[in-house]
């Protein structure tokens, strides 16, 4: 009887009507240098209709070390999960279908999780974007005007993280850590990397790691991302009974701020108490010309960096940003601090995935 080698390495990746993306993930997977690696690729697709299923299969035809599964759930939680448990490999790396990877990628992040010690190691993300809104896009989101000063957005650091982007892990210690959680659809990397830090884990970041993230080319499509990561962080916060980093809370003081003086100055204005309106109204004005300078301060830098033609566009997608990130983190307090809270269903706003 002949026996296969085991499989050391299997790369893993969640998917759903991707068919602007498939092809070049896919190519990005079959580029990688395996020597000396026995490797496969396991991807769930989530029900896709728009044609990436056939694509998907027509690969996996051609490369049998190249697996397609469902994943019924549809959202990216369930999808890993289902990968995972299919996969055969030692090490699982986690990989998504809207970014690219250096040829280095899968053995890198294998060697950093050896010579580290960690129990997840990964990449920076680093961005590629075509179009102005696209580069604005990208820009912004290296800023920590932005971000918070998140390490996983300088893509220059080399150290110790709370997170990092994809990661790379033994499978034994996603089994041991429960895998993604799968009431989650958005912010289950910081979900599952919040567990693995507090039960003792490290987790190791390198820029040899390298790969390129696609941001969102459209203003809407940034709102509705950022409006779902605040949504579902409230979901992290209220499991887990304290937030991932005090930068999370940022964004939403800075919503439920400038909505309070807007209200004190409506009702003092209806009210006809002038001491109020002005005292309101100038803490508002004050409040928001603070922001426009800090917010065209951080514009140039990070135009100067990313390119000057996208400087119109930086002080919009600042404000994206900040305020759907806050908004969706006050829905989500509306939506998950009841105790009776319902579970989100995968076609709601708060859950559907778009591009």
């Amino acid at each position: 009887m002949i026996h296969e080698p085991a499989v050391e390495v299997s790369i893993v990746a969640a998917c759903r009507n991707e068919i602007k993306h498939i092809r070049a993930f896919l190519e990005s997977v079959l580029a990688q240098d395996m020597q000396g690696l026995v490797w496969e690729a396991v991807i769930a697709d989530g029900m896709s209709s728009d044609g990436t299923r056939q694509v998907l299969e027509q690969y996996s035809s051609r490369e049998p070390r190249l697996r397609v599964v469902g994943n019924p759930g549809r959202i990216v939680s369930t999808g890993l999960n289902a990968a995972i448990r299919a996969a055969r490999g030692e090490f699982i790396l986690r990989m998504d279908a809207h970014t690219s990877y250096a040829p280095s990628y899968t053995r890198r992040s294998i060697a950093e999780l050896e010579r580290t010690g960690a129990d997840n190691a990964g990449g920076p993300a680093r961005t590629r974007a075509e179009g102005i809104a696209a580069r604005a896009v990208a820009a912004a989101y290296h800023s920590k005007f932005s971000t918070g000063g998140a390490r996983f957005h300088d893509e220059d650091y080399e150290g110790w993280v709370d997170t990092v982007t994809y990661g790379c892990w033994r499978k034994s210690t996603l089994l041991r850590l429960g895998l993604f959680d799968e009431t989650l659809v958005r912010n289950q990397d910081d979900e599952l990397n919040l567990r693995l830090v507090r039960a003792g884990g490290r987790i190791w970041q390198s820029p040899y790691i390298v790969s390129w993230y696609s941001p969102r080319s459209r203003i809407s499509g940034l709102f509705r991302q950022y409006f779902q990561y605040g949504f579902w962080k409230v979901a992290v916060i209220r499991k887990h009974r304290v937030p991932g980093s005090w930068r999370h809370l940022v964004p939403v003081a800075f919503v439920l701020g400038n909505a309070a003086l807007l209200v004190a100055v409506a009702v003092a204005a209806i009210a006809g108490a002038g001491d109020l309106l002005r005292y309101a109204g100038g803490l508002w004005l004050a409040a928001a010309a603070a922001y426009a300078a800090a917010s065209l301060a951080a514009s140039v830098l990070a135009a100067q960096r990313h390119g000057w033609e996208t400087l119109p566009w930086l002080p919009l997608v600042f404000a994206t940003y900040h305020f759907s990130y806050g908004l969706g983190f006050f829905a989500g307090l509306i939506r998950f601090l009841p105790k009776t809270a319902r579970p989100v269903t995968a076609d709601s706003l708060f859950a559907r995935i778009t591009r």
